[in-house]
């Protein structure tokens, strides 16, 4: 029997948001730039989606900025971000040593055209704390990044926090919210935040769209040219499906929040103390304010690829860190930047349970664990 507990890789689409985008496939299928009355029809779903989506997040319609998914949502922010900036004279940027690849990438490549970077480095945990941002902030610094929440240990940030702290000096701050969107409650004008990235694979929704939140006010460089879609900001004919896709899960998500935290948590510990009990020798990673369900563990002596793999046959389906990096088998960027010691950090997995995960599934996850690690030694 399949047990999938790879949530923060990304998660299985809704029956909510599959049944939201039938209709766009068979009625509302004309583009919405069109003049005529199948065009308008389509525009008229988009235009509801994108409210539906500001609803949930607390803010206006016309904040919301649909992307091909997070990556292109960072991408955007940081290089919009650093181009304003520099137009001012200003060429620094704050972050941090274990964001996502497609902030850190983002950043050498803009290292590479003159800005400087400075990484902060994070805590055990995986924190930093707003009085660190604060001193690392400089008088041409034109963009903080930090992640909400990390999508390997599930540390979430102080956001609202290093928010207020960029507010103080007038410095635009973007967080990187996409395993947050959806599974902790999010307004963004509490936030302190000018600029959230978010992608609905993580959500339950469809994959190949998301979305970049923009404070009204906040001026953003076009991520591609031809015409005026997004208010001229992202040229293409928009994907209507995807984006009622993404609207309906995140509705959805939103509605059931406390409770699903509550549930996933019962699961997370329940898996942790079977394998106390069993005797393993690990590390749980992370902060103990952190992303409810996502659980890493270091094992001392273990592989995480040769975990993973003797899993995978037994049917169960978790990861080593990051499903973007998969192909980069040593130890991750970011178990590096929590100091995990060596005999620890390369028997790394990861476990992250989603709305469809059971009780059953963890006494299945555990006892494969248990198994695998007893016949290793």
């Amino acid at each position: 029997m399949q047990v999938y507990a790879d949530n923060a890789a990304t998660t299985k689409p809704s029956r909510t948001a599959l049944d939201a985008m039938l209709p766009c496939f068979e009625q509302f299928y004309g583009n919405p730039s069109s003049l005529h009355h199948v065009g308008q029809a389509a525009a008229e779903v988009l235009l509801q989606a994108r409210q539906d989506m500001a609803d949930c997040l607390g803010c206006e319609a016309r904040e919301i900025y649909f992307t091909s998914g997070g990556s292109e949502a960072d991408n955007q922010a940081l290089r919009s971000a650093a181009w304003a900036g520099a137009r001012k004279g200003k060429k620094h940027i704050v972050s941090t040593a274990f964001e996502h690849h497609a902030v850190l990438h983002t950043l050498e490549q803009l290292k590479e055209e003159g800005f400087t970077v400075t990484l902060l480095d994070v805590h055990e945990t995986g924190r930093i704390t707003p009085e660190e941002v604060e001193a690392a902030i400089q008088p041409d610094t034109c963009l903080v990044s930090v992640m909400y929440a990390n999508n390997e240990i599930g540390t979430i940030e102080p956001i609202a926090e290093i928010g207020a702290v960029c507010r103080k000096h007038g410095v635009p701050f973007h967080t990187d919210a996409v395993q947050a969107v959806g599974h902790v409650p999010i307004n963004v004008y509490d936030l302190n935040v000018d600029l959230l990235s978010a992608s609905a694979h993580k959500f339950n929704g469809p994959k190949g769209i998301g979305f970049l939140y923009i404070k009204k006010g906040v001026t953003i460089h076009p991520y591609a040219n031809g015409g005026s879609q997004e208010r001229g900001n992202r040229a293409g004919t928009e994907n209507v499906a995807g984006i009622v896709g993404m609207a309906a899960a995140l509705q959805k998500n939103t509605t059931q929040i406390e409770e699903g935290q509550r549930r996933l948590k019962v699961l997370e510990e329940t898996l942790v103390s079977y394998l106390k009990q069993a005797g393993l020798d690990f590390i749980r990673n992370g902060a103990e304010n952190h992303l409810p369900g996502n659980v890493s563990l270091s094992f001392r002596g273990a592989d995480g690829e040769m975990l993973l793999h003797r899993l995978d046959l037994k049917g169960i389906c978790i990861s080593t860190g990051s499903a973007c990096d998969s192909v980069n088998t040593q130890v991750s960027h970011v178990i590096k930047a929590i100091d995990v010691p060596k005999e620890y950090a390369e028997g790394t997995i990861r476990i992250t349970f989603g709305a469809d995960n059971t009780e059953d599934d963890v006494n299945q996850i555990a006892n494969a664990i248990i198994q695998v690690m007893l016949e290793s030694k």
